[in-house]
């Protein structure tokens, strides 16, 4: 009997969301919708950057890598997830889970510090603006870019290696809609200690840095802001910096409640609800937060529909 209970998981049962069935098909209309307005909108975003030549600076060349990683790693989740309200019980191989924290991982930590760089690019447009483009050649912003997926993959190679390592021989029913590492810690039959340490130092050192660059920024720019004596030209500073602050605030509200925090801390029911804002519904406002407030976008989109036809 020791050794049956002793046996090695082979495969997780993803509980979801909820467990009745009345609620799984609205459930699953909902995150349709929301999954659908996330693709077309963050696609939608970077094709309009492309296809606007006013679009083509830094700033909005970090905002495309913003929708690609939206796009990305909303993709990583909710496929899975719409399969599973339809399906009743779902269950995911150990090594298909795996695979879908590396790639969650690798996409949610690149546009933690993606945001950042977003800051510091804001940064430069307003209080040097006259060295903008040397600051922020198409070169540096390139490699600034690729960094933030190396340093993605680095940091969530980091957690998915430590999480192989552990031992799954009691209960394989996750309390989740994805294979996220708090639920997975309380399943496991090893000592957890290093990995809750790991996620704590790792994720609290990256989000800590991250939002310190973001704040020193704003600092900064809100003492340029205030020296602008024109109204207009502190209205126009303030609206390209709003976007941004609006999307930071959303991402690391939500975020640090799972992951600064040890898991004891809070219920598996209040893990799921706040990843369903960072794991859905933040890739689905991203887009529209930024062409809402951002004159230049909602110019672009007007002379989209209002082109009559492309030149042969």
């Amino acid at each position: 009997m020791a050794e049956e209970n002793l046996t090695a998981v082979t495969e997780f049962i993803l509980l979801g969301l909820t467990d009745r069935a009345e609620l799984k098909i609205v459930l699953f209309v909902l995150f349709l919708v929301i999954y659908a307005i996330t693709l077309v909108g963050n696609l939608g975003m970077i094709f309009l950057i492309q296809l606007s030549l006013k679009l083509r600076t830094p700033m909005y060349f970090f905002l495309s890598s913003l929708s690609l990683v939206d796009a990305c790693y909303s993709s990583v989740i909710a496929p899975k997830m719409l399969i599973s309200f339809l399906g009743g019980r779902e269950t995911i191989s150990f090594s298909a889970c795996i695979v879908q924290h590396l790639f969650f991982g690798v996409f949610i930590t690149t546009e933690g510090i993606l945001l950042s760089v977003m800051a510091y690019d804001h940064y430069v447009a307003v209080v040097n603006p006259l060295l903008y483009t040397v600051a922020m050649s198409k070169r540096k912003c390139v490699g600034l870019v690729t960094g933030l997926f190396v340093g993605g993959m680095i940091n969530s190679l980091t957690h998915t290696i430590s999480l192989g390592k552990l031992s799954f021989c009691g209960s394989n029913v996750v309390g989740h809609f994805f294979c996220d590492v708090p639920p997975l810690l309380k399943l496991s039959c090893s000592d957890t200690s290093m990995n809750e340490l790991l996620l704590l130092i790792f994720s609290g050192v990256i989000a800590m840095a991250t939002l310190l660059i973001v704040i020193i920024s704003y600092v900064f720019i809100a003492v340029a802001i205030l020296r602008i004596r024109s109204a207009a030209g502190r209205q126009k500073a303030f609206s390209t910096c709003a976007s941004h602050l609006t999307a930071v605030t959303i991402f690391y509200g939500t975020l640090s409640f799972n992951y600064i925090q040890p898991s004891s801390q809070h219920s598996v029911e209040q893990e799921k609800v706040v990843s369903v804002f960072y794991t859905l519904v933040i890739p689905m406002l991203n887009p529209l937060i930024y062409s809402l407030r951002n004159k230049e976008v909602r110019d672009a989109v007007r002379r989209a529909i209002e082109m009559k036809h492309f030149p042969c």
